[in-house]
């Protein structure tokens, strides 16, 4: 990649911020806390349980609201310089902090957003979710705290966790509290599970999908999704490492596209697969997904207010000449 594909305009709207952490960082939560130091991620697994298994260990060195708001600023710094103007985050709700410290980490991180736009220019939209197989009642809670800070910093709520080993329904309370209080709902779906789980969220409401690649397993869906315009963010690199693409078939990226659904580009956690947001964008482009294409996914996915939206409307007509819809 020149230097100039890496500064083009991108946007991110799959990104766990746990997940971003690289090594120097991590190893100095670790010993702040008097945690043991994570042992680097290998980069690649053996399927979806293995990745969480590391990922949990990689992120429990998260703990206070400072922690969180140094790795947001941590990675708006790396995604600005891979040409990232906006950002739309995922932080998990964690049952281990409480409510209470739930609502600390969120109003630290809206305060990192603010600074993260000021020092890089990047503008980000804070996307808390749930779990699923998380107590029911607590992540009511959470969303219920989420909706506190909906126009200050929070753009959506999300759901994620292994689908098909713990329900999705037992959640349709939590995703009305949060679409109540002013939150999309923006769930992980057909990643771990088949076409059948994207249906569930869609019949719940979703606005945008994270994931939803195993749509590709049945026509008529990814014709819907297309029909509708729902936005799937696509993680080309995190599909192939996790097994859910597979190097001797087409990619999902390349089928979806190809079917006129449109795919965001993003990394889905960067510092554990060893990747950047121009890695990503790069790999996309050897799929057949260029730059403006993958721009104007963001776009319309993306759940920025009015003024957002058009100042990044106006940063792609810029880079692509005019290839970006509104």
């Amino acid at each position: 990649m020149t230097p100039a594909q890496r500064h083009t305009p991108k946007i991110e709207l799959h990104v766990h911020l746990e997940g971003t952490v690289r090594p120097p960082l991590l190893a100095a939560l670790a010993r702040a806390h008097r945690l043991p130091v994570p042992a680097e991620s290998p980069g690649r697994f053996d399927d979806l349980d293995d990745f969480i298994a590391t990922w949990n260990a990689m992120t429990a060195v998260l703990r206070t609201p400072r922690d969180y708001q140094r790795a947001l600023l941590a990675y708006a710094a790396e995604a600005a310089h891979d040409g990232a103007v906006h950002l739309e985050p995922i932080v998990d709700a964690e049952e281990r902090l409480g409510l209470p410290g739930w609502a600390n980490v969120l109003a630290a991180l809206v305060d990192a957003a603010a600074e993260a736009r000021e020092s890089y220019g990047v503008s980000i939209g804070l996307t808390p979710q749930v779990c699923r197989g998380h107590d029911v009642d607590f992540t009511e809670g959470a969303a219920r705290v989420a909706t506190r800070f909906a126009g200050r910093g929070v753009v959506g709520f999300g759901l994620s966790g292994a689908e098909g080993r713990y329900p999705t329904t037992p959640y349709t309370r939590m995703v009305e509290l949060a679409r109540d209080g002013g939150l999309p709902f923006v769930p992980h779906a057909g990643e771990a599970a088949g076409p059948e789980a994207v249906r569930e969220v869609l019949a719940m409401g979703a606005v945008r999908i994270r994931h939803g690649v195993r749509a590709v397993q049945d026509p008529e869906l990814v014709a819907e999704l297309a029909g509708r315009g729902v936005v799937l963010d696509v993680t080309p690199t995190s599909n192939l490492r996790l097994g859910v693409a597979r190097e001797d078939h087409p990619h999902p990226l390349t089928v979806l596209t190809d079917a006129g659904v449109a795919c965001s580009v993003s990394t889905d956690d960067p510092a554990i697969f060893d990747i950047t947001l121009a890695d990503e964008y790069a790999f996309a482009a050897r799929l057949g997904v260029d730059a403006a294409t993958a721009y104007a996914a963001g776009l319309r996915g993306m759940l920025a207010d009015a003024a957002d939206h058009a100042r990044l409307v106006a940063v792609g007509e810029r880079a692509y000449r005019g290839g970006t819809p509104a």
